[in-house]
């Protein structure tokens, strides 16, 4: 029993590299969650990947991101059917350009986790909630879920946010446009959720990376503005 103990009570104690970051300012925890279910084919993959990347990389992401008064915590993961979710960048605190190059880096070097699998939104949320849990701690904490489709596996968002820790925290959706004409009813009605959200929309893979930079810019400088509010021109 007193063995037992002690193991627990080391499994408590942080690695050092954990306490800095909990101990380190942070203004936001960004989660990132990519759609690899089985309607986004390679070619429309790697629009997405690349031009997340490639958001991240805009000069006037990069300075949102070094500018606040504390960094952000960046972290990325695909999802699609109800057990195929895969981290593509582990938690990182973006506190320099380095560290925001660094990310830039993993992501656009990502190789596909899963194919042919359904759309499980639901399930990429809880696991989400999960990964939340291990952020440095944040003053926000956000989602960013960008698909194609609706939910058409396991259950769906409303039961994850019933049943999964999701107080205080802000899911946003990317709805891609094109192969589900009923994506953007899905991503505003059902994933939305939480404190300011709000739903971009690509107008099909080629435009991902506009939406992203907007939405990314919207998220770093906390928008609340609504669906449908005039945002400010950013991104060139």
């Amino acid at each position: 029993m007193a063995r037992v103990a002690g193991l627990l009570a080391l499994a408590l104690v942080p690695h050092p590299a954990q306490a800095q970051a909990q101990a380190q300012e942070c203004r936001l925890a960004l989660l990132l969650a990519l759609d690899v279910s089985a309607s986004v084919d390679g070619r429309e993959y790697a629009l997405q990947r690349d031009g997340l990347a490639a958001a991240l990389n805009d000069p006037d992401i990069r300075r949102a991101l070094l500018q606040g008064r504390a960094p952000v915590a960046l972290a990325a993961y695909e999802w699609s059917g109800r057990y195929q979710q895969a981290v593509i960048l582990p938690w990182r605190l973006l506190d320099s350009p380095g560290a925001i190059d660094h990310a830039v880096a993993r992501i656009a070097a990502a190789q596909r986790s899963h194919e042919g699998f359904p759309t499980a939104a639901g399930y990429a949320l809880g696991y989400g909630a999960g990964l939340l849990r291990e952020a440095p701690a944040c003053d926000r904490e956000v989602i960013d879920v960008s698909g194609d489709g609706v939910n058409n596996e396991g259950f769906a968002p409303g039961l994850a946010y019933e049943n999964f820790p999701f107080d205080g925290v802000t899911v946003n959706g990317l709805a891609i446009s094109g192969s589900d004409a009923g994506v953007i009813a899905f991503y505003t009605g059902e994933l939305a959720f939480g404190p300011g959200a709000f739903v971009e929309v690509a107008e099909g893979f080629a435009d991902f990376r506009r939406a992203m930079t907007l939405k990314l810019f919207r998220e770093l400088n906390d928008m609340r503005l609504g669906r449908g509010g005039e945002v400010p021109e950013c991104c060139g």
